[in-house]
This record gives C-alpha cells, sequence and structure tokens, in this order.
C-alpha cells in the first residue's frame, strides 16, 4: 500500500491539508481517523479510489446478474370480460304461433284488399268482399306488418341438440350462448355460431422432437379435451382447435427435451427417461392444462401413446440396442462357465479323483472353458 503525505513547509496560522492513504483496490483513507493525536481533524468525504475499473489495467467493470435476470415465460391472459353466459331464448312454440299469426294476417289482408282468390274465400268460409281500387296504404301497412311477423316467427326457429351449444354475437358483441335442446326460437337478427361442447379426443400425426441426449424422435400423443366456455374459445381465439393443437406440439417439445429416451447401462435410476410414459402423461398434461384454460378448452389428458426413434437414427439405435444385448449374453454366458470349471476342478480335486500340478491344471481349466462355452453357445 503506498503512502501520499505532503513535505513542503506549511504558513503558520494557515490549515493544514488532510492527509491521505490510498491504493487502487481501497477508498480514500483520511490520516486522522488512524491518528487522533492529530489536533483538528479535517473532515472530508470518501470517495472511492476506482470509478469503473482499475486505473492502468484496462479491466472493465464486472456485472452480476442475478437470478431475477432472467424472464419467466409468460403466461396467457384471458378477457376477463369473456365468459360464457346464457343467451335469452323462449322455446319454439312462440315461434310457430308468431309465424302462423303471420301468416293468418297476410291472408286476412289479402281478404281485406279483394285479392284473395275466391276458391281460397270460399274454403275458408270468408264472406265475400268485392274488389274496389285494390290494395291501399292500409292494406301495404298490415301486409309488412303480417310479413315481419312471419319472417321472425319462422326465422327464429332454431333445432338445440345435445352436445351442441350456439354462440350468439349481435352487432359484433356477445349476446350469450344456447345450450338447451329441442326445438327453440332466437332472435333471428343474432349471428349464431354453432360450437361443439362434447368430449373429444385427437390422435396426433408423429411430431419431431428431441430428447436430452439429442437424438431425433418421433411422439404420438392422444389428447381428451372439450370445449368448457365457449365464448373464450369460439371468440377468443381465432382457432381453438388448431391453437390446442400447437400448445401440444410446444410442450411435447419442452419435455421430451428435458428426458433421455433410455438410461444409461449403468443408471441406477430408470423412471426419469421416456419410457416412463406416466411420468411425460402428468407432465404433458400440466402444461397442455396451463396454456389452454384462459382460452376455455378443459383438457383430461395428454398421454403419448407411441416414442420412437426417427427413421435417420432407428436403425443406428437398433444395432447399438442389438450389440449392448449380445454383449450381456455373452458376459452371461461366460460368467456361467467360469462357475462351471471352478466347480468342476474343484470336486476333481477335492476327492482326490485327480492329481495335478499347475500346467495340468491350467490345461485342464482351459479345455473345460472351450468345451463348456462351445456348448452353451450352440444350446442358446
Amino acid at each position: 500500500m503506498s503512502t501520499t503525505t505532503s513535505h513542503t513547509p506549511e504558513p503558520e496560522g494557515a490549515a493544514r491539508p488532510a492527509r491521505l492513504i490510498q491504493n487502487e483496490a481501497t477508498t480514500e483513507i483520511p490520516v486522522h481517523l488512524l491518528f487522533r493525536d492529530d489536533p483538528d481533524p479535517v473532515s472530508l468525504p470518501v470517495t472511492p479510489a476506482v470509478v469503473g475499473r482499475r486505473r492502468g489495467t484496462g479491466e472493465q467493470p464486472r456485472v452480476r446478474r442475478g437470478p431475477g435476470t432472467v424472464k419467466a415465460r409468460p403466461t396467457v391472459e384471458a378477457d376477463p370480460e369473456l365468459v360464457e353466459r346464457p343467451a335469452r331464448v323462449v322455446p319454439g312454440a312462440v315461434g310457430v304461433l308468431g309465424g302462423v299469426c303471420g301468416v293468418a294476417g297476410c291472408v286476412l289482408t289479402s281478404w281485406w284488399a279483394g285479392v284473395l282468390p275466391g276458391l281460397a274465400v270460399r274454403a275458408l268460409g270468408l264472406p265475400v268482399v268485392y274488389a274496389g281500387a285494390g290494395p291501399g296504404p292500409a292494406h301495404w301497412a298490415a301486409y309488412a306488418g303480417a310479413g315481419a311477423l312471419t319472417l321472425f316467427g319462422f326465422g327464429g326457429l332454431a333445432r338445440g341438440r345435445t352436445g351442441r351449444a350456439w354462440v350468439l354475437g349481435l352487432f359484433g358483441r356477445y349476446r350469450g350462448t344456447v345450450r338447451r335442446t329441442g326445438l327453440l326460437w332466437v332472435n333471428p337478427l343474432v349471428l349464431r355460431r354453432r360450437a361443439d361442447v362434447r368430449l373429444r379426443h385427437w390422435r396426433s400425426e408423429p411430431m419431431a422432437a428431441v430428447d436430452a441426449d439429442g437424438v431425433a424422435l418421433r411422439v404420438v400423443v392422444l389428447v381428451v379435451w372439450r370445449v368448457k366456455d365457449t365464448a373464450r374459445a369460439l371468440l377468443g381465439t381465432e382457432e381453438h382447435e388448431r391453437y390446442l393443437q400447437e400448445c401440444v406440439e410446444a410442450a411435447v417439445s419442452r419435455v421430451v427435451s428435458r428426458l433421455p429416451a433410455d438410461a444409461a447401462p449403468g443408471a441406477l435410476v430408470r423412471g426419469t427417461t421416456l419410457r416412463n410414459t406416466e411420468a411425460v402423461g402428468e407432465a404433458l398434461t400440466r402444461q397442455v392444462v396451463a396454456d389452454t384454460a384462459p382460452v376455455g378448452l378443459e383438457v383430461f389428458s395428454v398421454q403419448p401413446t407411441r416414442i420412437e426413434y426417427a427413421p435417420e437414427v432407428a436403425e443406428v439405435m437398433q444395432r447399438r440396442r442389438i450389440a449392448a444385448l449380445d454383449a450381456r449374453h455373452r458376459d452371461t454366458v461366460l460368467t456361467s462357465v467360469v462357475d462351471s470349471v471352478e466347480d468342476t476342478v474343484t470336486r476333481l480335486t477335492m476327492r482326490g479323483l485327480v492329481e495335478l500340478d499347475d500346467y495340468e491344471r491350467r490345461a485342464l481349466v482351459k479345455d473345460l472353458t472351450v468345451a463348456f462355452y462351445t456348448g452353451r453357445r450352440d444350446v442358446s
């Protein structure tokens, strides 16, 4: 540590400058803080000696990044105002009655104007009215009212089916959902969009993925789902079925990339691989449920039905697996042969059937090993 002091004589009565101790790694420390004997200490602000980087070294300041600097994946947020609610509908009998009344009004207006054919007048039992100058403004007004009643009565009839729903909109605004069944009357001015609310399943095509070891895979999943909130499913997304498919593909890519396809030959934990389909299915279901719930879809399960190697690596992995099985089989056979040879030689010597020196013992072991191994290989 370098010490900087002043040796120039000071005039009497003048305030002495503060003597400082400073180096490149510490702050400036006034000397009077170390030696309390000096009278009248001068208070100076303590400033760092190194600003930005160390002097003369060219070293840049270190930037520490904590765990909070990594932004989490944003979650999907739904429109709080877009929630399914029942629409106002009336029984279909009301619409039929209105339409019949409109038709009857048109017939009566024609009879009133004198333009109803005589055959129809006699069939209906109406008194004969002689035509005058033809339909007037009052007749045309009656025609308009009766025609509008007919159009509204018959035009609003709709058939509600089990497992189907109608999403109604008027002038671009959501007006409710119809889940009732049977003959109903709905305002004919509203726009109807049919929604399938039955329990549905979707089997995907083979999706490309890569496991934790970088091996290309093909994954097929079975998704069981249904539309829970028709307003969010049909109005909150452009195509809810396509959105579900893309969410499943993204979840498959995230889950599969975290796990290896097969455990290492000497691995103690066997459940942390893609062969544990139950754990993989639970992870896929959790992620897909979290992504699709805000848009009105209810996903019950996402289960992998087939996880296989891609065609370009399937043959290589098959050869590797066959080689591993062959090596394991040879090791098992060799261990069995060695045990058999040891047992045979031990019995021969322990019972005194033969007396062997080291050379003869090695020759006998060699011959027995070849004989046993050849017999086991032919049998297997």
